[in-house]
C-alpha cells in the first residue's frame, strides 16, 4: 500500500507524493538528520511536516570524537543537499601498510576522503533546522516550505496503526506522556533501534568478540615521523588478533588547516566475552568507566578508567609499530566500541507506514567504512521514492540489497581480520573491497530474491 492507502503494486509511489505528508523521524543523529534534509529539499509542491524525535535530552548531541570515511554516497549526499558552502573532508592519496618496525611493506595510489562526526552533524543541523555553530554558516538561500521540528528528550514508547496513519506514543525526559500521528514513521535510531525492537522478534545486537579502541591526536602534537605515516595517507597495520588504521580528519570546529587537523585511529583488538550482558572479566574491566559504571556497548570519550587505558597503552607499545603506538598513547580522550552484528529481516512494516533506515536496519561492522554512506544512500533513495522517481519495489530492492550485502561482507571481513591468521594479501583485498564504489555494485540474488 502507498502512504495514502492506495495500491502500490503497479502504480508505484507517485500518487502519494502529490499530497502533503506528516512524517516522524525517530532518531536525530546523522541518519535521521540526513533523511530530514533530503525530504526538506524535495522540490515544490512538496511541503511536508517533519518531526524529529530524539531521546537524548540535550538540544545538541555531544561530539562523538569519531572519524568518518566519507564514501561516495556521503559525498554525493552533501553535494546534492548541502548549502553551507564549505569543504567536508580531508583527502588522502595513498593507502599503505606498515610492518611491526614501522616500515612500509605495501602501498598503492588511492584517493579517499575522511571527515569527522561532529563536522557532519553540525553541517546537517545548519541545513535542517538552522542551528548556528562555529563549524559552518547557516544557509541563507533556503526556500523549502517544509516544516521541521526537532524535539530532544522524547523517547518513543509505542506504535499503533490508526486508519491511514500511525500513532506514535512517547514519553518526555520530564515524564510527560503524549502521542502524535504520521503518514510515515522512519526509524533512524541506530543499531540499538527502539523502533526495530517494537516491530521484530529476536533481532538483537550480538557481540563479535572484539572491540574498537578509538581516539584522536592533533597533528602538531606528534613527531614528524609519525605525522609522515598518516598525512595524506590511509595507513594500516595487521597482526594476529589486532588491526589498526589511522588517517587525518578535520580538527576543532571542523578546521581543515594543516597543523590543526586530527590524526584519527581505529584499533581493533580481541576481547573475548560470552555476551554483552554476561561480560568476561577483561571486557568488564575495559568497559567500566572511571566512576565504576559498566557500559555494555560504548564507552564515551573522556570516561575511560585511566588504569584500564594504561593497560591498553602498554599493550600498544609492545605490539604496534611506533607510529601507531605514538597516537594510541598520545590520545587524551579515548573511547571504546564493542563491535556487534545486527540486521532486521525487512525495512518496512505496518503496510509500509513504518520503515527502517541506516544502522536501525543493519548495523555494519566498522571494517566496511560504510555506515555513514548507508545512511546517506537510504536518505537519498527514500526522497527519490517519495518524489516519484522510482517505484516502491525498486526502493526496497536497493535499500535491502545494500543493507544485506554490506552487512554480510562486514562480518566476513571482521572474522578474517580478527580470528584468522591470514597473509597481508587477504587484508589488502578486503580493504579494496570495502572501498568499492556503490555504483559498481550488483546486489547478489540472495540479498534481493524475497522482495516483491
Amino acid at each position: 500500500m502507498t502512504l495514502d492507502g492506495t495500491n502500490m503494486q503497479s502504480e508505484g509511489f507517485p500518487h502519494a507524493a502529490s499530497k502533503k505528508l506528516d512524517i516522524i523521524i525517530v532518531g536525530a543523529s546523522l541518519g535521521g538528520l540526513a533523511t530530514a534534509l533530503a525530504l526538506k529539499r524535495l522540490p515544490s509542491p512538496h511541503a511536508h511536516t517533519i518531526t524529529l524525535l530524539e531521546r537524548n535530552p540535550t538540544a545538541l548531541l555531544h561530539n562523538q570524537g569519531a572519524g568518518i570515511v566519507a564514501g561516495g554516497d556521503t559525498l554525493a549526499f552533501f553535494k546534492r543537499y548541502d548549502r553551507c558552502n564549505r569543504d567536508l573532508a580531508v583527502s588522502s592519496i595513498r593507502r599503505q601498510y606498515l610492518d611491526r618496525d614501522g616500515e612500509i611493506i605495501h602501498k598503492e595510489d588511492m584517493v579517499q576522503n575522511m571527515t569527522s562526526w561532529d563536522l557532519a552533524y553540525y553541517m546537517l543541523r545548519a541545513n535542517v533546522d538552522d542551528v548556528e555553530s562555529d563549524y559552518c554558516d547557516v544557509p541563507n538561500d533556503d526556500e523549502s516550505m517544509s516544516m521541521i521540528t526537532h524535539l530532544p528528550g522524547h523517547k518513543v514508547t509505542g506504535l499503533e496503526e490508526q486508519g491511514n496513519k500511525v500513532v506514535v506514543k512517547y514519553e518526555t525526559n520530564e515524564g510527560k506522556k503524549g502521542e502524535m500521528e504520521a503518514h510515515l514513521v522512519i526509524g533512524a535510531d541506530g543499531p540499538s533501534s527502539t523502533i526495530r525492537s517494537m516491530l521484530t522478534d529476536g533481532v538483537e545486537r550480538t557481540y563479535a568478540g572484539y572491540v574498537a579502541l578509538r581516539g584522536t591526536v592533533r597533528e602538531d602534537e606528534v613527531t614528524p615521523k609519525t605525522l609522515e605515516a598518516f598525512s595524506e595517507r590511509f595507513t594500516f597495520f595487521h597482526a594476529k588478533g589486532i588491526q589498526i588504521l589511522a588517517y587525518l580528519i578535520p580538527g576543532e570546529n571542523g578546521t581543515l588547516k594543516p597543523g590543526q587537523r586530527l590524526v584519527n585511529f581505529v584499533y581493533y583488538t580481541n576481547v573475548p566475552s560470552p555476551s554483552l550482558t554476561d561480560p568476561s572479566p577483561d571486557f568488564r574491566e575495559l568497559m567500566t568507566d572511571k566512576d565504576g559504571q559498566y557500559h555494555r556497548i560504548t564507552m564515551p570519550p573522556g570516561k575511560t578508567d585511566p588504569k584500564a587505558w594504561e593497560k591498553q597503552r602498554r599493550i600498544a607499545r609492545e605490539r604496534l609499530p611506533p607510529q601507531f603506538s605514538d597516537i594510541v598513547c598520545g590520545t587524551k580522550k579515548p573511547f571504546v566500541q564493542a563491535v556487534t552484528d545486527v540486521i532486521a529481516p525487512t525495512n518496512e512494516f505496518m503496510n509500509g507506514r513504518v520503515i527502517l533506515i541506516g544502522d536501525a536496519l543493519a548495523g555494519f561492522r566498522p571494517h566496511t567504512v560504510a555506515s555513514t554512506s548507508q545512511a546517506c544512500f537510504d536518505a537519498m533513495i527514500l526522497a527519490d521514492m517519495i518524489d516519484g522517481k522510482m517505484n516502491r519495489k525498486e526502493w526496497k530492492k536497493q535499500t535491502l540489497g545494500y543493507a544485506r550485502t554490506i552487512q554480510k561482507r562486514g562480518v566476513e571481513m571482521g572474522e578474517r581480520s580478527q580470528h584468522q591468521d591470514l597473509p597481508l594479501e587477504e587484508h589488502i583485498h578486503d580493504r579494496n573491497l570495502a572501498s568499492k564504489p556503490r555504483e559498481e555494485e550488483v546486489w547478489p540474488e540472495w540479498a534481493v530474491d524475497d522482495i516483491s
